[in-house]
C-alpha cells in the first residue's frame, strides 16, 4: 500500500477545496481516467451540510459512536456534522490544503496522515470511509493489507462503515445481461487523475467494490461484513467488524 502524502503542488482537489472555502467559488475540478470519458467533480458538493447528504452517509453518521475516525475527510463535511452531534471525531487526509481548510472550518482534530502509514496506530471505535470510501484501497490485491491495518486501528467490537458502488451497471446490455470480462482485471478497479486549473495531480488507483466481493475478502481476512442499507443506484453502506 502507498503511504505517501500529497505535496501542495500536486494537490488539485485540495486547491479546489481551498478556493471554494476562501472565495465561495471554484473552477472545474476535472477527472481523467483511461477507462472513462473526462468527468468533473462539483466542488460545492464537497461542502454539503448533513441535510444535503445522501441517505447512506446520514445513516453512517447516525450509527457512528465512541471515538470516530473520518478517513479521506476532504473539506470535513462529515466531521463537522459529527461534531455538531456532540461526537468525538478525528479527521485525516493526505491533502495538505484540505487539512488547512478543515482546521479553519473549526474541526478540532484534523491531520495530514496516510491511513496506511505504519506509524499511525491510534485506536478507534468507529472508522468512517464514506463517499465511495473503498476507493483508497486501490486494488483488490491490497485487501489483505487493508484489513490488517484495520485490525490495528479498531477497538474490540469496533465497526468500519464503508460505502461503495457496484459498477456492473456500466456493463449492462439492453437485455439486462452483463458483459464483463471475467478473465480481465476486476471491473471496479479504476485509474484516476485530477486537474484543477493548471495543477495536475499524479494518477492513482481507486477501487469500487460490490458487496459480495467485499464480504468475501472480509471473511478471508478475519472480518464480518453486514449490508446496512442500499442506495438508489447500485451503491450501498456496509459495516465491517473483526470476527
Amino acid at each position: 500500500m502507498k503511504t505517501t502524502l500529497l505535496p501542495p503542488n500536486k494537490d488539485p482537489m485540495g486547491q479546489a477545496i481551498a478556493d471554494y472555502f476562501n472565495r465561495g467559488k471554484a473552477a472545474k475540478l476535472r477527472v481523467f481516467s483511461s477507462q472513462f470519458d473526462e468527468d468533473e467533480i462539483p466542488v460545492d458538493q464537497l461542502f454539503r451540510s448533513y441535510d444535503d447528504m445522501p441517505a447512506l452517509e446520514q445513516k453512517a453518521l447516525q450509527l457512528a459512536k465512541g471515538k470516530i475516525l473520518d478517513c479521506g475527510a476532504g473539506s470535513g463535511c462529515h466531521t463537522l456534522a459529527l461534531q455538531a452531534m456532540g461526537k468525538e471525531v478525528q479527521a485525516i487526509d493526505i491533502s495538505p490544503l484540505s487539512v488547512e481548510v478543515m482546521l479553519k472550518r473549526g474541526i478540532k482534530q484534523a491531520f495530514q496522515v496516510n491511513l496506511f502509514d505504519e506509524h499511525y496506530l491510534e485506536k478507534f471505535d468507529t472508522i468512517l470511509m464514506l463517499m465511495n470510501g473503498s476507493g483508497i484501497i486501490g486494488k483488490l490485491e491490497n485487501m489483505p493489507a487493508y484489513f490488517a491495518k484495520m485490525k490495528q486501528l479498531l477497538n474490540p467490537d469496533g465497526c468500519i462503515y464503508m460505502d461503495s458502488s457496484d459498477l456492473r451497471y456500466l456493463f449492462e446490455d439492453e437485455d439486462g445481461s452483463f458483459l464483463i470480462d471475467l478473465a480481465g482485471d476486476y471491473y471496479g478497479e479504476i485509474d484516476f487523475q485530477m486537474q484543477y486549473k493548471q495543477m495536475k495531480g499524479d494518477a492513482f488507483d481507486w477501487l469500487y467494490i460490490d458487496f459480495q466481493t467485499l464480504s468475501h475478502y472480509a471473511s478471508e481476512n478475519g472480518f464480518t461484513a453486514e449490508l446496512i442499507a442500499e442506495g438508489e443506484h447500485y451503491d450501498y453502506l456496509a459495516c465491517l467488524k473483526i470476527k
